[in-house]
């Protein structure tokens, strides 16, 4: 395994867990306590796997030489009608996961930029490795934002979508989760990642000064 791969996996997990608990924790403060209770609060990624999320389709793109990885954990489940206002507080519990990994960017933007001021003549092999891993911990983040706002349930676009349509048009929207996932992988096979990678591109070059 490339030393690219090995900074890359533990930022890509960090990137998926703290989406799923930031769900979870917003949906507490709104009423939810459904995740809670499932021991979902958790920053263990052994709480979080996804078979095909988190193992598999990040196994396929190293397989593939990819230049992104990506995956995502198992929803954490949320009781919307246990909401305070299920409506509006489900787009505060959607809208809570990009949220979490917009903040994560800016946190490794901060550190970048704090390992930036180090002596070149100076700089070690670890802060070199340091830097490699915040420019992959802006760019996985952004990325998994950008993916995860695309207005296809189960996805949080999608949820931010049906809390923002009419009772009768969200009704009738939410139906269509059930097919969501397939759609979702095959949005993946026909090459959406890419076009996400193309979006998040000058975000990361504006990020990282370049």
């Amino acid at each position: 395994m490339s030393a690219s791969i090995i900074l890359a996996l533990p930022v890509l997990l960090l990137a998926i867990v703290i989406h799923e608990v930031s769900h979870g924790y917003v949906a507490y403060l709104l009423g939810d306590s459904t995740a809670k209770r499932a021991g979902r609060l958790t920053l263990n990624p052994i709480a979080h796997i996804d078979l095909f999320g988190t193992i598999l389709l990040p196994a396929l793109l190293i397989f593939v030489h990819s230049p992104i990885l990506f995956g995502w954990a198992k929803p954490v489940p949320v009781n919307f009608y246990a909401l305070k206002n299920p409506k509006k507080d489900s787009i505060y519990v959607a809208i809570a996961g990009p949220a979490s990994n917009v903040l994560m960017a800016l946190f490794f933007t901060l550190v970048y930029w704090l390992t930036s001021t180090v002596n070149p003549a100076n700089i070690s092999i670890f802060i070199e490795d340091l830097r490699l891993m915040c420019l992959y911990g802006v760019q996985i983040n952004i990325i998994f934002a950008l993916f995860n706002l695309i207005p296809i349930l189960p996805l949080d676009g999608g949820r931010v979508l049906a809390g923002l349509l009419p009772i009768k048009l969200s009704y009738k929207y939410s139906k269509l989760e059930q097919y969501g996932m397939y759609i979702v992988i095959l949005l993946l096979f026909l090459g959406v990642l890419n076009f996400i990678v193309s979006l998040s591109n000058p975000i990361v070059s504006f990020l990282l000064g370049g």
